[in-house]
């Protein structure tokens, strides 16, 4: 028993080498190639819509840290099982190794931008692991002959500091490579009005007015922080267009800058969740950038926007040109964009959820038609008109907290895009009627508004519910409906004790 641990850890040692090797391999070429990170994507892609929800109500922007972390466990037991087999035939071990590394390199040219350059971190596995476990095999035969273990030993230090060498170097140099530019951006032609002082030093627990940059959530597909260098970024326009165009960096900074305060959200957020922020966004009208290539003569239903990597989303025509303030962005609360969040260049358009909107790290827009071409979340059935729901959120106090009687406040905030903004937010408790709720501050039609109440509370247990009734009278409904297909909907509602 105590042997075959022993060589299912050489298979688990042998396989951490090749992984540190192409980890520091990928990160000089491109993280995405990563051999983990581009199964994990693949996973990414094959997980059904239900079970892809599920992780994200579950476990948050923990999501993608788990499934990295299911796949490496998955990959580390396989490796085990190639050791304890390579205890009695080496070859059929190696290449079990060799196999796994090959599930990788056919998932890293699977992208949709991939290059011959992509395979370099799996040829480095691919190599690294069976090397290291032939060579962890003939010194442990040695050992076993000669009766010494300092060889082996030895041998295993020397492997082990490799990979984590290795590991550590990969991360290092993608950290070097993801610091932010020093880039000046322009002033915008149209300033946001000053903006408005809001609630968060007179109701405790209260959302943000603004969202710091660092805390702005973040939902996509990516298990890595793309690299994208403003210097070697370009936009192309084509499709049904005039003239295909493409622009740099440099050109669309030169291009009239807008700037707008406004809330991004996630489909994928649930009735009172936390995927959604709001900041002060600076860039050029999306109609600018698309009169360069032409369009009073398309024929096109939907602009088909491509990351650099070759993600798709798709956007109605209709809605991103009706004279709503979309945009492509650049900054950021007064800030270039940071990575996370899509630098050098983003899509994002109020009013629509992010994932027909919202395309980070955009290098290409084209119109199209959905008959003719479909994107990312279109080809999973996710509706392909999705405005974003009326909604309101209690942040505080918490669900089930336990509060001393008297006057409570109860706070949060809500939005509703492109409906004359929040006009009402009401408070239920324990299902009597609706009581007007005190708003924040106004900072658009396109931004969230803070509210609170004032409760009397009572001791006992109470159920508390809020609604927010838009500017043009349309009320939050009441119909509960999951994110899948266009947006969760229905009533924050959450039970508090009062001692």
């Amino acid at each position: 028993m105590k042997l075959r641990l022993l060589w299912a850890w050489y298979g688990v040692l042998a396989t951490l080498v090749g992984i540190g090797l192409a980890h520091l391999t990928a990160a000089v070429t491109d993280p995405a190639s990563s051999p983990v990170l581009a199964v994990g994507s693949t996973v990414i892609d094959l997980t059904p819509t239900p079970m892809k929800e599920w992780a994200i109500r579950t476990f948050g922007s923990a999501d993608k840290v788990i499934l990295v972390g299911s796949v490496m466990v998955g990959v580390l037991l396989l490796a085990a099982v190639a050791g304890i087999i390579a205890r009695k035939n080496l070859m059929a071990g190696s290449a079990l190794l060799a196999g796994l590394v090959a599930v990788a390199g056919v998932a890293v040219m699977t992208r949709p931008s991939a290059s011959v350059i992509d395979l370099l971190p799996s040829i480095v596995a691919i190599i690294a692991g069976p090397l290291s476990l032939r060579l962890l095999s003939r010194t442990h035969e040695k050992a076993e002959t000669d009766g010494t273990r300092r060889t082996l030993l030895l041998t295993v230090s020397a492997l082990g500091a490799a990979a984590a060498v290795g590991g550590l170097a990969g991360r290092v140099v993608t950290q070097l490579r993801a610091r932010p530019e020093d880039i000046a951006l322009p002033d915008p032609v149209e300033p946001a009005p000053s903006f408005p002082r809001g609630l968060d030093d007179q109701v405790p627990g209260i959302t943000k007015f603004r969202t710091d940059v660092a805390d702005f959530y973040r939902v996509d597909t990516r298990l890595d922080t793309p690299v994208v260098s403003s210097d070697d970024w370009t936009l192309t326009i084509d499709g049904d267009v005039d003239k295909k165009v493409t622009i740099t960096f440099d050109e669309l900074l030169e291009m009239p800058m807008i700037e707008r305060d406004i809330t991004l959200t996630c489909v994928s957020n649930s009735v009172g969740g936390p995927y959604l922020g709001s900041a002060r966004w600076l860039g050029v009208r999306l109609t600018d950038v698309l009169d360069l290539a032409g369009i009073k003569n398309t024929k096109a239903d939907q602009i088909l926007s491509t990351d650099f990597d070759g993600m798709t989303i798709s956007t109605p025509f209709d809605l991103a040109t009706d004279g709503r303030d979309a945009m492509i962005v650049v900054g950021m609360n007064g800030e270039q964009l940071p990575r996370e969040n899509g630098f050098p260049v983003r899509m994002l358009i109020p009013g629509l959820y992010g994932f027909i909107s919202a395309t980070k790290w955009l290098t290409k827009l084209t119109l199209t038609t959905y008959d003719d071409q479909k994107a990312y979340w279109t080809e999973r059935e996710w509706a392909t008109d999705a405005p974003i729901k009326i909604s309101a959120r209690i942040d505080t106090p918490k669900a089930l907290a336990q509060i001393d009687a008297g006057d409570v406040i109860i706070g949060g905030v809500a939005w509703a895009q492109e409906r004359d903004g929040i006009a009402k937010v009401q408070v239920r408790i324990d299902g009597a009627g609706w009581k007007d709720a005190e708003l924040g501050p106004n900072a658009g039609e396109n931004y969230w508004r803070q509210w609170f109440y004032k409760w009397p509370a009572e001791s006992g247990s109470h159920r508390i519910a809020v609604r927010a009734v838009a500017g043009n009278d349309e009320a939050q409904t009441a119909v509960r409906a999951e994110p899948f297909p266009n947006g969760a909907s229905g009533l924050h509602e959450l039970i508090v004790n009062v001692g």
